[in-house]
């Protein structure tokens, strides 16, 4: 939560054109405060929320990392409350593998993964040796993953967020999604891949997978109205400065909601390569 609210505060103060000390004057307090906000090291009291969020133009539940009207309309929130044990199980994705063959674990390296849903891939890593953040939309699919972490012995720094809201503000040496690039609304794509990229250590690595249009599959049957695919290769041009280490477009059968289906996705794994002086 500190983690969130730190970057929120941030990223709001400056969408809004105020400096640090603007901010703290408006609140009557000093800017070394509202540094140690931003930076992580403390957090405002709660009967200044109200006020901050007003100042900065959003509602506190946004300002939290908790937008209204989401926490109960996703189907995926719905999914992992109904399911009989883990929605996608809890077996990783291939794509674990290709990062663990890419950055092997031989010394601590930080991995985010982005939209985490159960915990699954979370979890792996981790149990690899990984030092891991994540974060998801779904609270059932954060608790289902502090579970299952804690059923393997592991720790995860797992956290509430949405994926149009947050924004990195510490490095990592490895980002990693898979199947959530689609919900990130089209006119924000660029800023949260710049935003993404810059928080990446020279050396490091982005495993990503998102889902695109074919002319001869039909959108998925969940019918979510939040679901935004990219072109065929258009996410490999967000890495287009980054070496890549392999990228492939797929289609493959799917059975989620219990209905079979066709999905076709690319897959891109790029490493950040220090520019030479």
């Amino acid at each position: 939560m500190r983690e969130i609210l730190s970057g929120s505060i941030s990223r709001y103060r400056k969408e809004t054109g105020l400096t640090q000390e603007a901010l703290a004057e408006h609140l009557g307090i000093t800017f070394q405060a509202v540094s140690k906000w931003e930076t992580g090291q403390t957090v405002p009291d709660t009967m200044l929320l109200p006020k901050l969020a007003q100042i900065l133009n959003v509602s506190v539940d946004k300002l939290l990392g908790y937008p209204a009207g989401q926490e109960h309309t996703t189907f995926y929130e719905n999914a992992y409350q109904n399911a009989e044990g883990y929605y996608w199980g809890v077996h990783p994705s291939h794509m674990c593998l290709k990062v663990v063959s890419l950055l092997p674990p031989d010394r601590r390296l930080k991995i985010l993964d982005i939209g985490c849903g159960e915990g699954k891939d979370a979890v792996f890593f981790a149990r690899c040796g990984y030092d891991v953040s994540a974060f998801d939309i779904s609270s059932t699919g954060v608790e289902k993953t502090k579970r299952l972490a804690e059923r393997a012995q592991v720790f995860v720094n797992v956290f509430k967020a949405d994926i149009n809201d947050y924004r990195l503000d510490c490095d990592y040496d490895i980002l990693y999604q898979v199947g959530v690039f689609h919900y990130i609304k089209p006119e924000l794509r660029d800023e949260i891949m710049f935003n993404y990229k810059s928080h990446v250590n020279n050396n490091g690595i982005a495993a990503f997978f998102a889902f695109v249009e074919k002319p001869f599959i039909d959108r998925p049957p969940e019918k979510e109205e939040c679901f935004y695919p990219l072109k065929s290769g258009q996410l490999l041009t967000y890495f287009h400065d980054w070496r890549i280490e392999h990228s492939e477009e797929c289609i493959f059968e799917c059975n989620s909601s219990e209905i079979p289906h066709s999905h076709a996705a690319n897959k891109v794994y790029a490493r950040k390569i220090e520019r030479r002086k």
